[in-house]
């Protein structure tokens, strides 16, 4: 799999997890559903985010040593 194809699975991924907690919150909507929010799903979110950020810097990168070695 290379970059292109893993930052579109990551960019899946927070699509979905954000579809899912939606629907989670529709049943489950208390404090303590916005703790778990707060602790697990806003961080999953933002470190995917960042994984995705990260993709984008490398392939830069792989593309200019790609020509450089042309």
């Amino acid at each position: 799999m290379g970059v292109h194809e893993g930052r579109g699975n990551l960019a899946k991924s927070i699509k979905e997890l954000n579809r899912k907690w939606l629907e989670t919150k529709g049943s489950w909507d208390d404090s303590t559903s916005d703790s778990f929010e707060k602790r697990h799903v806003l961080p999953i979110e933002r470190d995917l985010r960042n994984a995705i950020a990260a993709m984008d810097a490398i392939s830069i990168h792989l593309s200019a040593a790609r020509r450089d070695c042309e």
